[in-house]
């Protein structure tokens, strides 16, 4: 029963696929009163797609039929007893990711990895000392700077914190848009001359030139990179270059210090924009990067993000650090006196 009812959810979204491409080659895009293609909106860049591909499939980009049934089956444990649990399996996996984590979503076809190129969808060979940094919940070793977003190194001060807890950078604010566990959201705004892209996490918003200009000088740097764009046909293509250095490169590697970024955004439909982008960064890794994500139209709109992690969060860890110090000093005057 249940293997029927998921051949016909197959077949269903592989149909929509099909109505989809139809409706793609006949579509014309809206264009600004200036002539330029219209992306504006709310977009949200959500995926279950993860980054990198798995070594069995090698240099396959789609999963087949088979192996999307498999995947849900495993996913949404259909057809299996289980004895109750607190892992993120069945019914609780279903809830997680639909009603608050942002990560399911049902494209006709999936694919193997977020990553294009290199064609093996791994991360390109790193260059000779780089390290693997990507922070998380748990402090980890290290020294300032820290360039990772989520966790520390520390409680010494708030340079010991990451990024995100600064409310400097957000995890998947970008640039580059990143999918990930929540606000999964930008908001695109146009003019003749900028196109405004406004991130929901930590409320940034990155302002694209349109406009020919001189470039920055290299000393300057930024820490979302300074953003210049061109259309090429109905893509816009944008290039950000001079980043700060204070941000990771990729995916826990690296330094943006020389890091080039290209994104391209393509509306192919009503309810869609092909979102590309490239990184090549020749202090990191010793070849390009693609990805390739899915902006889905969002009938809503953004609200602010009050980042209170910078607000309240960071003066009470700090404060709860120095109590621990100050118990730790305690002690040890208690046991010097014990030894006498």
């Amino acid at each position: 029963m249940a293997r029927n009812c998921f051949k016909s959810f197959l077949i269903i979204l592989l149909i929509q696929a099909g109505s989809f491409l139809s409706a793609a080659e006949n579509y014309e895009i809206p264009r600004t009163q200036w002539g330029h293609p219209d992306l504006q909106g709310v977009w949200n860049f959500a995926s279950n797609v993860p980054m990198e591909r798995q070594e069995e499939f090698g240099d396959r980009q789609f999963l087949t039929e088979e192996e999307i049934l498999a995947a849900q089956r495993e996913r949404f444990s259909i057809g299996r007893r289980r004895e109750p649990s607190r892992t993120s399996t069945g019914i609780e996996a279903f809830y997680n990711d639909t009603m608050w984590m942002e990560r399911a979503r049902t494209e006709g076809v999936v694919r193997t990895s977020l990553l294009v190129y290199p064609l093996n969808g791994r991360l390109p060979e790193r260059v000779e000392g780089i390290e693997h940094h990507p922070g998380g919940e748990r402090d980890t070793p290290g020294e300032r700077p820290v360039r990772f977003v989520v966790g520390g190194i520390g409680r010494d001060g708030p340079e010991d914190r990451g990024l995100s807890e600064r409310c400097l950078v957000g995890f998947n604010a970008g640039p580059q848009l990143m999918p990930s566990v929540y606000n999964n959201n930008v908001q695109i705004v146009q003019n003749k001359d900028q196109v405004v892209i406004f991130a929901e996490m930590v409320h940034d918003a990155r302002i694209v030139n349109l406009s020919p200009g001189p470039e920055l000088d290299k000393s300057v740097g930024l820490w979302s990179g300074d953003s210049r764009g061109y259309w090429d046909g109905d893509t816009l293509v944008v290039t950000t270059k001079n980043f700060n250095g204070l941000t990771q490169s990729f995916e826990g590697y690296g330094s943006s210090k020389n890091k080039i970024l290209t994104e391209r955004f393509t509306r192919v439909d009503p309810e869609t924009i092909n979102y590309e982008f490239t990184i090549e960064d020749p202090s990191t890794f010793k070849d390009k990067l693609t990805a390739v994500v899915t902006l889905a139209k969002v009938s809503s709109q953004l609200y602010e993000y009050a980042c209170h992690e910078g607000n309240y969060g960071m003066g009470n860890m700090l404060r709860a650090a120095r109590n621990r110090d100050a118990t730790e000093f305690t002690d040890r005057v208690r046991e010097m006196f014990r030894d006498r």
